[in-house]
């Protein structure tokens, strides 16, 4: 590590921060592309403490590995702190991702003990679990595997599923923006790791510049009023430059208590299926808790989507 020079993130490094990811991307083929405006919205992240909790290493100008963490303003019974990080292939195995996993641990119980230092803190790792080194990289510093995730594809055409009497399709917009929220947070309360998103939250993560509004729909009682089931779908336009493939990612999916076991979630997926490839979409995709407790993965095959690359989600009691 000799000859590297080390600094917190800032938002000046949108660039920096993508040349790194895209070379990464071109070893570990995980099928993520990344433009500054990307990024940058990761940088700018009101939930990412940059000078606290992040650490970048650079070779000259060019940056060749960095890790920062990511809280969250609630915790449910125990306090998991997101830590994410990459190194330059071509500086692999020279002791800079042992480096930045034990500076995240310690930037993680910093923002513990500034947010949530009555709960229990876990450091949480997430990555596709075909990346080498990583397992021997997150072991020896403590990490277990807790859970894994599937990222299922679906070729586009064939989806059928007859809305349920009662409801209709309602498309995002500016005025029920805040209920797609809303929807989530009330449609997630029982799932694993998934507390309430506050609005700048919600805004950051999902309203940015990859939404796409034309394929994102509010399932919405006749009746009632009330809105009831969610398909939020974003894309990126780096991932399209350069594999050619339009992808609509199925962000979030989710059905509040009262209305399950309706056909909702089938109904909103294979609407939002069908508009896609309208809109001239190749494929669909999504991530999903293996584990789930609705059983969501078999929802999704039924929908047609195929299993494609698995994550792990590794954590480590702090």
């Amino acid at each position: 590590m000799t000859g590297l020079t080390w600094r917190p993130l800032t938002k000046a490094d949108a660039q920096s921060s993508a040349d790194l990811l895209n070379d990464i991307e071109a070893v570990d083929r995980i099928g993520e592309y990344y433009t500054a405006e990307d990024t940058l919205q990761e940088l700018i992240d009101p939930y990412a403490d940059l000078e606290r909790a992040s650490l970048a290493a650079f070779d000259g100008d060019r940056m060749v590995g960095y890790m920062k963490v990511r809280y969250k303003l609630f915790a449910d019974e125990v306090d998991r702190v997101f830590l994410d990080g990459g190194v330059h292939p071509a500086h692999r195995r020279r002791g800079i991702g042992a480096t930045l996993v034990k500076a995240g641990i310690e930037a993680a119980r910093t923002v513990h003990a500034a947010h949530h230092p009555e709960l229990t803190l876990f450091v949480d790792v997430h990555k596709a679990e075909h990346i080498e080194g990583v397992p021997e990289l997150v072991r020896s510093q403590g990490f277990a595997p807790v859970r894994y995730f599937q990222r299922m594809e679906h070729p586009l055409g064939g989806a059928v599923a007859p809305m349920p009497g009662g409801f209709h399709v309602e498309r995002w917009s500016a005025e029920n923006a805040d209920e797609f929220r809303l929807v989530r947070n009330e449609s997630f309360a029982d799932h694993w790791n998934a507390p309430p998103l506050p609005a700048d939250a919600w805004q950051h993560k999902f309203a940015s510049h990859a939404l796409r509004p034309e394929l994102s729909f509010l399932l919405r009682d006749k009746e009632t009023g009330v809105p009831a089931s969610l398909v939020l779908i974003l894309s990126w336009a780096a991932d399209t430059e350069v594999t050619g493939v339009r992808d609509a990612h199925f962000m979030v999916i989710g059905t509040i208590p009262g209305y399950r076991k309706r056909g909702l979630a089938s109904a909103g997926i294979a609407h939002a299926l069908r508009t896609a490839a309208e809109h001239g979409y190749d494929q669909a995709s999504l991530i999903v808790d293996s584990a789930s407790e609705a059983g969501a993965p078999g929802v999704f095959e039924r929908a047609g989507f195929t299993p494609k690359m698995r994550y792990v989600r590794w954590a480590l009691e702090a």
